[in-house]
Parts: structure tokens; sequence; C-alpha cells
């Protein structure tokens, strides 16, 4: 389990974490979501101890990183892929990893195996590897220990589709075998098909949190129609409040917190004809991603 309190970092006069708190459970992947620069390498940072908190805390397996006498038995991290000692060999650089831990030396050939890397290719110095093998990489060494928790900052970068098919696949295991995971990743997608539960932050601070079902059946109803004003006109005279919906890439669409039958009778009503009204849920991740975060995204990111 990985356990967040209040945790706040700044520097100088900035805030780059605001009072952060959240739970990611055994068994369960938690999704860690937000924009760039919304917080969640540092919050990850702080979690494995390479940057101290200003306040708060962060706890794995109920201690906190810097007391846990071999870390890598307990949580494995993979933060940058792109991190590694370019000039060893990826065999020899789980091969470091596995005699610092005291494990049998077998374990380096059992990770190589799991993330599908040739004796070829675990021989080649790690500057001559593609991103995508630094990835397999990184997660054979963040597995190396047979940790209880997973803590992993953007992992299928690089990776091809197969290849980010075999990491949900192998995530989805851990953590159904009673594994932490706690998973931070632009690729919403993924998140969607692979996360339990989610963690939305914004300019440092949690915008929405929740299992993914819960958060997905609170995005009310998405509505498209070539008279958006009309539309917006009417849902204000009924009293239904309502946004631009940012997920569709159009400007006729409105997410609105009613039911679809109430939508279609507003609508209806005012004599305003309807392209497409259903539940905002089916729009998936993405649409709340971006409602959640539209105060926070960088100039032109939700177009």
């Amino acid at each position: 389990m990985i356990k967040v309190e209040s945790l706040t970092k700044t520097y100088g006069a900035f805030t780059a974490v605001d009072d952060v708190t959240f739970t990611a459970l055994p068994g369960r992947v938690t999704g860690f979501l937000g924009p760039n620069g919304a917080g969640k390498s540092t919050s990850m940072r702080i979690m494995v101890g390479l940057t101290p908190a200003s306040s708060g805390f962060a706890e794995v397996s109920g201690r906190r990183f810097a007391d846990l006498p071999n870390p890598g038995l307990e949580v494995g991290v993979l933060l940058d892929a792109s991190a590694q000692h370019a000039g060893r060999t990826g065999r020899e650089i789980l091969t470091v990893a596995q005699q610092t831990m005291g494990l049998p030396s077998s374990r380096v050939d059992e990770m190589l195996d799991l993330v599908s890397l040739s004796p070829t290719e675990s021989g080649r110095r790690v500057r001559n590897y593609s991103l995508g093998m630094r990835q397999r990489l990184g997660i054979a060494t963040a597995l190396l220990g047979d940790p209880e928790v997973l803590i992993l900052d953007e992992p299928a970068n690089g990776l091809d589709p197969a290849g980010i098919r075999w990491m949900r696949d192998l995530l989805r295991g851990y953590a159904d075998q009673g594994g932490t995971v706690l998973l931070s990743s632009h690729l919403l997608h993924e998140i969607e098909v692979i996360a339990d539960d989610l963690v939305v932050i914004g300019q440092g601070k949690i915008v929405a949190q929740g299992t993914k079902a819960e958060l997905l059946r609170s995005a009310g109803t998405l509505v498209r129609t070539p008279n958006v004003q009309e539309l917006a006109n009417a849902l204000t005279a009924s009293g239904v409040s309502f946004a631009p919906s940012h997920a569709t890439g159009s400007a006729d669409a409105l997410r609105v917190d009613a039911e679809a039958e109430l939508v279609g009778k507003v609508a209806h009503l005012a004599g305003v004809p309807l392209v497409e009204l259903r539940a905002a849920e089916g729009a998936g991740l993405e649409e709340m991603f971006l409602e959640l975060t539209a105060d926070t995204q960088r100039d032109g990111a939700a177009a």
C-alpha cells in the first residue's frame, strides 16, 4: 500500500505539490493523472526518497522509503527509463541490482525472459538501446526484487502497440496477485483500460479521486447541436448546469449535469435540433480528464 498524507513541496514562492492526500491500495492499479507540470513526477520522487517534502509524508508498506532496509525487495521504481548507465550492458545493470539486493543470480535471467530482452540485446550497452528497450530494462529492474509495490512514471513511453499491450497485461496480472501499482501516464486510453482507481492532479492539487467507475459515472450527459447557444440558453432557463465539452474536439458539444432524458426534453421544448445525445461516460477518461483539468492545461492543450 502507498499512503500519501498532506504532501507539499515548495521551491521558494512556487508550490509544486500542494497538500496532496491519497492512498493506493493492494490488488489495484491506481492511475495518477494530470497535465504536464501538474506535480505528478515531483510527488513520485518524494515517495521514493529522491526529493524531500516541505511538509506532509509518503509511506510505502507503512514506512517511509528511507526507512526500508532493502527497498528493492518492497517497492519497484521506474521514474526515468533513460536514467541508466549508458556504458553498461542491460545484463550488467540487472546484475548490479541483483547483487545489491542480495538475490540469487538466477533472477537476472528470469527478469530478462519476463521483459523479452534476448541474450543479444541484454549484452548490448544501454547507449545502443531504443527507448522501448530501456523501458523493458527499467521494468525488469523494478520487478527484480519481487516487491509488493510498483511506482511507475510513464512506463509505456517508447513502446510499440504490442509492447503497450504486454505492459498492460503485466501490470494487471501483478495487481491481480495482490500487488499495489501506482501508474502515471499520458496515454489516457491505457489508463482507462487498466486502472481501478484514479487520482487526478492539477497545479499541484488533487482535483478528483475515486474509483474509475465512480468518476466516469459522474460525467453527466454529452450533447451536440449546431445551435449550441440556443441550447445553452434553454438549459440555463431550466436551471440545468453545463460546460463546454473538450474531448470531442469541436465547439458544438456540451457536457450537461443532468440525465439524457431531461436534456432531450429541454432541447425539444426549445426547438433545438440535436445530433448526439448520450451519457458522457461513453466519452471515457479523456472527456473526464480534460473537464477536470481545463483550467490547468497549457495554452492550446485542450484543443
